[in-house]
């Protein structure tokens, strides 16, 4: 059983859990203040719950890195990402005790960020990162936060809505250096992400039946993917394939870089230089991952069937990604003045058949 006594002015409880002592100021001096907080404190551990004690000692340092482990363990393929956002936080919050992290303080984080010109969907991911970090320390066993404050999330305002017409894309590739016009290509037609089509290996062509697959664990959502290649991109790949004999070099990377001793890096000066010089103003190499379901779509894919070959999971995540065009809303305007113009017809043919009729009457 617990005690309290007095230091100073102060009165003090003691108390333990799992034979282990602890100690903890009231905060008063009154003897009623004191002997609720050890009930309290009892009463915690007498749950399963850690005293408060334990929780005012937790530092946001201990979490981060708690955090990070959880990102190694399960092999998380954004943990670059996930320290990027880790970084900004450690700037306002390392070094805090976890109680003192309240609402209050989240919001002056979000305003500097704000002030400094991030713009929300990256804040967004690091108040995301900041809550994953609270989260788990709630749910480790003893649990390190007691109680995980609000956490207000920003509108996003800054959704990428470019795609590029078949004309822009012509002009693009033809000015991009040659190694990267068939990478262009295959993104241009499969919307597969830049990630996967860098890593894409020999080993999963099948050339002779025009087939790419990429392995589940190699894709973001760590769901397999194949697709099947049409007559240009076989084309590709058999140039592809001859390059490397040409070179006399084995690479297992489907498009190599421009020197063919390994797998693309940055290329983002080759990209703008490109944009440049087809006078389209700047666009996203990302923009051939929308531009290739907006096209699918548009071709009377299934969307599911889409879904299955740019790798998209989620339904909301698809419909940001099949954008609608000033072109799709012309050609549906023209659309619909055809069957107007239909109907008119229909009705003017109704009343020809009318008038002949009362004349043979």
């Amino acid at each position: 059983m617990g005690c309290i006594y007095r230091r100073g002015t102060m009165y003090w409880i003691k108390y333990y859990r799992n034979g282990k002592p602890f100690a903890e100021s009231s905060r008063s001096d009154k003897k009623v203040v004191a002997e609720r907080l050890l009930k309290k404190r009892e009463g915690d551990i007498a749950s399963g719950k850690m005293p408060g004690i334990v929780y005012d000692r937790v530092k946001f340092d201990d979490l981060a890195e708690d955090f990070l482990l959880d990102y190694r363990n399960n092999q998380k393929k954004s943990l670059d990402r996930a320290k990027l956002s880790l970084d900004h936080l450690n700037e306002r919050f390392k070094g805090l005790k976890v109680p003192t992290i309240t609402t209050t303080c989240i919001q002056e984080y979000i305003e500097k960020r704000i002030e400094e010109g991030a713009l929300n969907a990256t804040i967004n991911r690091e108040l995301s990162a900041l809550k994953r970090i609270l989260n788990l320390g709630a749910r480790q066993t003893p649990p390190k936060v007691e109680r995980v404050p609000y956490i207000p999330m920003l509108k996003e305002k800054n959704i990428r809505r470019g795609f590029f017409e078949h004309g822009d894309f012509i002009a693009v590739r033809n000015a991009l250096p040659e190694y990267l016009k068939g990478f262009a290509t295959f993104a241009y037609k499969t919307g597969w992400r830049k990630s996967e089509i860098i890593n894409l290996r020999w080993e999963q062509v099948d050339l002779h039946n025009g087939i790419v697959r990429i392995e589940a664990g190699d894709t973001k959502n760590d769901d397999a993917r194949t697709v099947y290649l049409d007559t240009e991109l076989r084309k590709i790949f058999t140039r592809q394939r001859g390059i490397m004999k040409e070179k006399q070099k084995i690479l297992p990377y489907v498009f190599p870089n421009m020197l063919c001793t390994g797998k693309i890096k940055d290329f983002r000066k080759g990209w703008m230089s490109a944009c440049e010089k087809a006078k389209i103003g700047t666009r996203l190499f990302h923009d051939l991952r929308r531009t290739a379901v907006r096209n699918m779509v548009r071709a009377g894919v299934p969307e599911r069937v889409v879904m299955m070959i740019s790798g998209h999971k989620t339904r909301s995540v698809f419909d940001r990604y099949n954008i609608v065009s000033d072109s799709d809303l012309q050609l549906a305007i023209k659309k619909q003045e055809v069957y107007l113009n239909s109907q008119k017809t229909s009705e003017s043919q109704t009343e020809d058949f009318k008038e002949a009729l009362n004349s043979s009457n």
